[in-house]
């Protein structure tokens, strides 16, 4: 699946949203543990990342190859500031048509609407696809996220009120979204 897009920011900036590639594996093993130190709202810590860059460089070239998933950077000035994501649920007949999608943007880029940009690109990625349903996880109390997710499209049909456990030991409720394409 491919995606290539250039887009005016909130500040007059120019962004590059388009497919990650095997040689842009260091630099997004960076941010991806970079976004992940700066908000305790992301699924792991940076040192739970099960990756290292060559890893990463070969998960892109997957996804670069892939006919229904995706992996799209965001970059500004020639550097990767921000990427999201849609991977298939599973192979099987009975989930087959539900896709899962995540973002994360470094913290000094936001609401500048790449958040946006980037959902908006992989739901028209998630239709292109031929799923049928979007999906993604976000705790409650990230209102800029849930907020945009809404604005989007997509509906909660689901929490856990202690889905996430963070380091500091506090639980967050966890809102589980869909959107149907």
């Amino acid at each position: 699946m491919k995606y290539n897009r250039v887009l005016t920011l909130k500040n007059g900036k120019k962004a590059i949203l388009r497919n990650g590639d095997a040689p842009d594996g260091q630099e997004v093993f960076e941010v991806f543990n970079r976004c992940h130190g700066e908000t305790d709202y992301l699924l792991t810590y940076p040192d739970e990342n099960s990756f290292d860059p060559d890893a990463e460089a070969e998960y892109l070239a997957e996804k670069t190859k892939s006919e229904n998933g995706i992996e799209i950077v965001a970059e500004i000035d020639g550097k990767i500031v921000g990427t999201a994501g849609i991977s298939a649920v599973g192979s099987k007949f009975k989930v087959r048509h539900r896709a899962e999608f995540g973002v994360s943007v470094l913290r000094e880029y936001w609401g500048l609407g790449l958040g946006r940009a980037l959902t908006e690109a992989c739901i028209g990625c998630a239709r292109e696809a031929g799923y049928e349903q979007l999906e993604l996880n976000a705790v409650l109390e990230n209102e800029r996220a849930t907020s945009l997710y809404r604005d989007c499209g997509f509906v909660e049909f689901g929490r856990n009120p202690r889905g996430f456990k963070s380091r500091t030991g506090k639980y967050q409720e966890v809102v589980y979204m869909r959107l149907e394409l």
